[in-house]
């Protein structure tokens, strides 16, 4: 089971000393039928990412990915002997084996990355989360794709465990007891925040080439432009930033084939 092995702080060192292998593996929930809007943003961000970096991978859908994962996010990947799940922790090991894509960056750019980065992790996520599993209009579509690939009742069952861990989180982040209207406002203050940053810049930090905010602003603004709701008011406000779509766009055409995927 790849659970037991976990992304601390010996494990990226001791990740780092081992040879890269042929092929990294990328575990994902079944993307048609099953994917959520979180999940599905944290895989294309990884995806975007190790494509920046040159890394060859296979994606591996598994309809009980969430239950492989050392932590229980999506998407992990297998690299070796290691096994990792999370965004920030993927980047912290690849890195450590001599891929950065921010290592040109002055100390004050990379700390201004890691604000940014953790901004995106804080209002995207949640806001993902709040819609797929406490919104009600949106909770119908959740359970019936989330349970998709199980059995009555186990899919029932993992349904309301999925649903109370997940309020749980937003209880201690302080974003359960949110309206649908605070959420989306608060969806609008990030976007507004990112698009400044870019500020008609080909990416976030310069012109010359994408790093991993790139990456996980792609996944996510992607995500929430393509994906079909009970209300498009999510894709609405993140379609009023021209800025953030334009970096989609040319994240899809620079390392993404035409045939895979399409922002509109």
């Amino acid at each position: 089971m790849p659970g037991e092995l976990t992304a601390d702080v010996a494990t990226l060192e001791l990740g780092a000393q081992e040879p890269w292998p042929q092929l990294i593996q990328l575990y994902c929930p079944y993307e048609v039928e099953q994917i959520l809007l979180p999940d599905n943003a944290n895989c294309l961000a990884v995806q975007a990412f190790l494509k920046m970096c040159n890394l060859d991978f296979q994606i591996e859908p598994r309809r009980n990915a969430e239950y492989m994962s050392p932590n229980g996010s999506i998407p992990f990947i297998k690299c070796g002997a290691f096994v990792l799940s999370e965004f920030d922790n993927i980047v912290s090991f690849i890195a450590r084996k001599g891929t950065n894509l921010s290592n040109h960056l002055k100390s004050s750019d990379k700390s201004d990355m890691k604000a940014y980065i953790s901004l995106v992790n804080n209002v995207f996520v949640n806001a993902e989360l709040y819609i797929c599993w406490v919104d009600e209009a949106t909770l119908e579509v959740t359970k019936q794709r989330h349970g998709s690939v199980y059995p009555w009742p186990l899919n029932y069952y993992l349904n309301w465990k999925k649903r109370k861990q997940v309020i749980k989180r937003l209880n201690v982040l302080g974003w359960y007891n949110k309206t649908l209207e605070k959420v989306f406002k608060d969806v609008k203050d990030c976007c507004m925040i990112l698009s400044n940053r870019l500020n008609g810049r080909e990416y976030f930090f310069g012109d010359n080439k994408p790093n991993e905010l790139d990456a996980l602003v792609f996944g996510h603004i992607f995500t929430i432009i393509t994906t079909p709701l009970p209300n498009n008011i999510l894709a609405n406000i993140v379609k009023n930033f021209p800025m953030l779509v334009n970096l989609c766009k040319r994240i899809e055409t620079s390392i993404f084939s035409p045939q895979t995927i399409a922002v509109k």
